[in-house]
């Protein structure tokens, strides 16, 4: 079952858990422009113009989770903490890959950006960056 977690809570597995990864599956022009967590795995799961579903997208992932920890023979247990801009294509991904055999994933509620306000403008509710979690922009 997908885990349902918020931004500080996921912020916190990472801090506790040094075999914890925060997988970023956004595009790459969001990641680049608006800024991500910091030592996130980027590995997006749809690009523009199409938004199609990227081929290949869990096999990307688990390429990812070796090379960032070759000496881990256990990468389905691996706590992967999934993130989007507000999370649904993170959840996505999460289900993708629960049904591929990982069996340790969450995804992050709320999202990088956070929820619309009233005004639709992200970044004033709620959100990893709303937080004041660490995040960097390229």
């Amino acid at each position: 079952m997908l885990k349902k977690t918020n931004p500080q809570e996921a912020y916190k597995i990472l801090e506790e858990q040094n075999n914890a990864v925060l997988i970023d599956v956004r595009s790459t022009m969001e990641y680049t422009f608006v800024g991500h967590p910091l030592n996130a795995i980027h590995v997006p799961l749809k690009e523009p113009p199409s938004w199609d579903m990227q081929p290949g997208f869990v096999e990307t992932v688990r390429a990812s989770l070796v090379a960032h920890m070759p000496d881990n023979d256990q990468l389905n247990d691996v706590p992967m903490l999934m993130l989007c801009r507000s999370g649904q294509r993170s959840e996505l991904a999460g289900e993708m890959l629960l049904k591929e055999g990982f069996t340790n994933v969450h995804n992050v509620l709320e999202g990088f950006e956070g929820d619309k306000d009233e005004n639709g403008h992200r970044n004033t509710i709620n959100g990893w960056r709303f937080h004041g979690l660490p995040w960097e922009q390229s």
